[in-house]
């Protein structure tokens, strides 16, 4: 039997894939957790065969949670639920440490499929993301502006286009005004862009945020 976390911070949602796998005779949902906090008291105390994350956590964002279970459980693997794009964020999770992503806009059929192959031990991609994998080794793709920011330049990036402010930002990622001032500088001269407007745009139409 495949034991799975659901992390997402929306009941609804939980309940939704609960119903999902409810119908399978080898998976079953064996904890929730809505938040950060949550997530690491699971599995810091039950045993779980994988964790399906949502990236878009409020507070620390899924792709620090993804980070912080790759260091404290490296053989818990992690497939990622996601509303984003798959173009956007697939390559980033995956370099992140992830097993597997996958949108929510995919059939459960799809879910069930992507639970049974990472919990054996393998990756779940689909086509279209394997193929931007691979043109990204062989150098056949362009990096966009926000691939060439490290995962915290993102994180803060992210928050911005969101409308927090840095005394916000700073709250929620437990860093102080002046290193995400830093931060939003780095950013800004990276993406070669002069205003959190212009940041704020581009999330937007990258699909960054919702």
């Amino acid at each position: 039997m495949i034991r799975v976390l659901v992390v997402d911070d929306h009941p609804v949602v939980r309940q939704g894939i609960q119903q999902i796998l409810a119908t399978t005779p080898d998976i079953v949902v064996a904890g929730e957790a809505g938040s950060s906090a949550e997530t690491f008291e699971k599995v810091r105390h039950e045993t779980f065969d994988l964790v399906l994350l949502d990236i878009s956590m409020p507070g620390v964002s899924g792709i620090e949670v993804l980070r912080q279970l790759r260091l404290r459980t490296p053989e818990l693997p992690v497939l990622i639920l996601s509303i984003h794009s798959e173009e956007e964020y697939a390559v980033r999770v995956l370099r992140t440490g992830a097993a597997g992503f996958l949108s929510k806009a995919s059939v459960p059929e799809e879910l069930v499929t992507a639970i049974r192959r990472v919990a054996a031990g393998r990756k779940y991609v689909t086509a279209s993301v394997a193929e931007r994998l691979a043109e990204r080794v062989g150098g056949a793709l362009p990096s966009t502006g926000h691939e060439l920011l490290s995962e915290r330049e993102h994180e803060v990036l992210c928050l911005i286009a969101s409308g927090r402010s840095v005394k916000q930002i700073g709250e929620a990622l437990c860093l102080s005004i002046k290193t995400v001032s830093t931060y939003r500088a780095r950013i800004l001269q990276k993406m070669e862009m002069a205003s959190n407007a212009e940041l704020t745009r581009y999330a937007l139409k990258h699909g960054l945020i919702e």
